[in-house]
C-alpha cells in the first residue's frame, strides 16, 4: 500500500533519524541560567546565520512573533502588518491579548508591500490615535502563497521606517525558503530589518523550536519576556541539538523543495477545471483553484483523501499544498496523477 503524502503543510515533517541522534549525545545545562552549551551553541550560530548580534531559542514562531512585539512595543501602541499575515490571521488574537498592541493592516500584492499606504497610516502619536512603535513583514508572505519580498520593495520599506525612526520585524517563518530562491545569503535579506524570526520545525524538519534574533540589547529584552511568557526552559538542548542539525543540513536542499513545488504548479495548471494564481516569486507552496461551477474544494479533499493524499482547505474552491524533504518526484507523480483523474470525473 502506498504511504500517505501529507501536503497540508511543512510543519508535518518528520526529523531524519540523523537529526534525532544529536539528541541523544547534546551537552545539557540549565538554559535559564545561561548553562546550557548546546542552546548557547545554536544561538550563536543562528545569530551569525543572520547578520544578528544575538539570538534566542522559542518554543514556537508564535511564541516568538509576541515576544518580538512585546519588546518592540509598549501596550496599546500600533503596529503595521499586511492583511495576510500570520500574526494578524492565525495567533489567537494574541497581540490584542498578550503584547496588548493594535494592528493597522495594509495591502500586499504578489509580496510586494504598498509603501504609499504604509506611510499614509503611520501615526506619530497623538491624543486620539495609538502611536506607530514597528512595521512588522512576513517573509515569505502570505501562508498560502509563500511569495518573496522583493529586495528592492525590503529597501524602501527600510528607507520610510528610517524616516519616521519606527523599527522594522520581519516574521521570517520560512526565511530560508526566500533566501535560496533569492540566491542571497539570509544575513543580506536581515539587513533590512531590525529584528527577524524563523521556525525549525517547517522546511528545515525539527522536532521544535523557533529563533527570535536581533541586537544584543533586543534580545537581552525579549529573553525577559520569554520568562515572562513561560517559555524559560532547564535542559534545551535536547531542542537544540536537532535544531543544530538543521542549519548544518537542511538549509541548502530547500532549493528542491521551491523547484518541486514550480513542476507541480506548473502540472496542476495544465490540468483541466484547475488553475494557479501567478504573480510574484514563490517558493514551496501551491494553491490550486478549482474553475468547475459543480466543484468544490471539500470534494477534492475528499476525494485526494481516498488516494491517500491530504491537502489543507483554504477557501470554498481552493486548498494548499506545501512540499517538503518528504515530497519526491515519486509522490508528485502520484498526486497529478490523481488530480488528473478526479478532474476526469467531472
Amino acid at each position: 500500500m502506498n504511504k500517505m503524502i501529507d501536503l497540508r503543510s511543512d510543519t508535518v515533517t518528520t526529523p531524519p533519524q540523523a537529526m534525532l541522534k544529536e539528541i541523544l549525545t547534546a551537552n545539557l545545562g540549565d538554559d535559564i541560567m545561561g548553562e546550557d552549551s548546546t542552546v548557547n551553541e545554536l544561538e550563536k550560530q543562528a545569530a551569525e546565520l543572520l547578520g544578528m548580534e544575538d539570538a534566542l531559542l522559542l518554543t514556537s514562531g508564535t511564541m516568538a512573533n509576541q515576544v518580538a512585539l512585546m519588546t518592540f512595543c509598549q501596550r496599546g501602541e500600533e503596529v503595521i502588518m499586511g492583511k495576510e499575515s500570520h500574526i494578524y490571521n492565525l495567533e489567537g488574537a494574541a497581540t490584542s491579548a498578550v503584547a496588548q498592541v493594535q494592528i493597522k493592516t495594509v495591502q500586499v500584492d504578489n509580496g510586494v508591500y504598498d509603501l504609499k499606504e504604509i506611510e499614509k497610516n503611520i501615526n506619530i502619536g497623538d491624543i486620539q490615535r495609538a502611536k506607530t512603535s514597528l512595521i512588522s513583514l512576513e517573509n515569505t508572505y502570505n501562508l498560502n502563497a509563500g511569495q518573496i519580498i522583493p529586495m528592492d520593495n525590503l529597501k524602501e520599506i527600510k528607507l520610510l521606517a528610517n524616516k519616521y525612526e519606527i523599527p522594522i520585524y520581519m516574521d521570517g517563518a520560512r526565511l530560508f525558503n526566500a533566501s535560496i530562491e533569492l540566491g542571497i545569503s539570509p544575513a543580506d535579506i536581515c539587513k533590512e530589518v531590525d529584528a527577524v524570526q524563523f521556525c525549525l520545525t517547517k522546511g528545515l524538519a525539527a522536532p521544535i523550536g523557533s529563533i527570535l534574533a536581533g541586537s544584543k540589547e533586543f534580545i537581552d529584552k525579549a529573553r525577559f519576556n520569554k520568562q515572562r511568557l513561560g517559555g524559560g526552559m532547564r535542559q534545551a538542548g535536547i531542542i537544540a541539538a536537532p535544531a543544530i542539525y538543521a542549519l548544518n543540513h537542511m538549509i541548502d536542499r530547500l532549493k528542491d523543495d521551491n523547484d518541486r513545488a514550480d513542476w507541480l504548479a506548473q502540472k496542476i495548471s495544465d490540468i483541466p477545471h484547475f488553475k494557479i494564481e501567478t504573480g510574484g516569486m514563490r517558493t514551496n507552496i501551491v494553491s490550486p483553484i478549482i474553475t468547475h461551477d459543480q466543484t468544490d474544494s471539500l470534494q477534492l479533499i475528499n476525494y485526494l483523501l481516498e488516494e491517500g493524499i491530504k491537502v489543507k482547505n483554504i477557501a470554498e474552491k481552493q486548498v494548499r499544498m506545501i512540499v517538503h524533504y518528504q515530497i519526491e518526484q515519486e509522490e508528485l507523480n502520484r498526486i497529478i496523477s490523481a488530480l488528473e483523474n478526479f478532474s476526469s470525473t467531472l
